[in-house]
């Protein structure tokens, strides 16, 4: 949609360059202005305006042959090129989001099932206002937070100023390096503290399925590898079998042999 646009853009400030000094001068107002020219490139893309947009009453076939090549390379680049890549890109979208569906239905009724288990209140409206041991409990808490942050900011703004007032020491370099830089990479790389536990199950959700598509990518592999080495083992002992009843029936037929002329000699023998 950007690259369409851009070309749009483009064009219509290219034909408005080339038609604007032709105010007057043509035998429709198109490309004169930057409106009309956005106006009669718009409805070019659905086959709307005319080819003798680009025509001039005065004998100028220069300027009316570049308007021609603009305007032609114009539409086959916007509507044979551009608008059915967009269409394509559409559908490829829309079949990503159809193939996907069922996972994302899931995802969205597992985070309503989590909106459930929220921790409700404790007695329905309107006994609500009335304070509850629950109340005060997380008032304590809410406090204790509150002043953690306050003395976490004062450290840092102590330390702020201890290193504003190191700066003209000779030692500021290493004392920067040792009190302030680790510090700073310390509170950068420090993990989420204490994550709730909707974040710890959706973690867990995201990661079962992470692990169930990786699992079922490599099944679908090795099956295709166990289904080709299988065929491959059944035309061989087709063929070890093929192999093996040629070999059995010359020999059943050389025993048969053996035993008629075993039997021929016995009865010629006998009175």
């Amino acid at each position: 949609m950007v690259i369409f646009i851009m070309v749009f853009v483009a064009f219509m400030i290219g034909m408005f360059n080339l038609y604007s000094y032709y105010l007057g001068a043509k035998y429709n107002p198109a490309f004169t202005t930057v409106e009309e020219s956005f106006k009669t490139l718009f409805w070019s893309i659905f086959g709307l305006s005319e080819v003798i947009s680009v025509v001039l009453k005065y004998d100028h076939k220069f300027i009316e042959n570049i308007g021609y090549v603009l305007y032609g390379v114009y539409n086959v680049t916007m509507v044979v090129v551009l608008l059915n890549m967009l269409i394509a890109m559409i559908n490829s979208s829309y079949q990503e989001i159809e193939t996907d569906a069922d996972v994302e239905w899931k995802f969205a009724r597992a985070k309503l099932w989590m909106s459930y288990f929220d921790e409700g209140r404790t007695l329905p409206a309107p006994f609500n206002l009335v304070p509850s041991p629950k109340s005060f409990y997380y008032l304590v808490l809410s406090s204790k937070a509150c002043l953690v942050q306050l003395c976490t900011a004062n450290r840092r703004r102590r330390d702020n100023e201890l290193e504003m007032g190191m700066l003209n020491s000779r030692l500021k370099g290493e004392r920067y390096r040792s009190h302030g830089r680790p510090r700073v990479e310390s509170t950068l790389r420090q993990p989420i503290k204490n994550p709730t536990r909707y974040q710890k199950i959706m973690k867990r959700l995201i990661k079962r399925y992470v692990l169930k598509a990786q699992v079922d990518r490599e099944n679908d592999e090795v099956n295709e590898g166990d289904i080709k080495e299988i065929k491959q083992d059944i035309s061989s002992l087709r063929y070890e079998l093929l192999e093996e009843k040629s070999q059995a029936t010359g020999e059943l037929a050389d025993l048969i042999t053996q035993l008629s002329e075993k039997f021929g000699k016995n009865a010629t023998n006998t009175p």
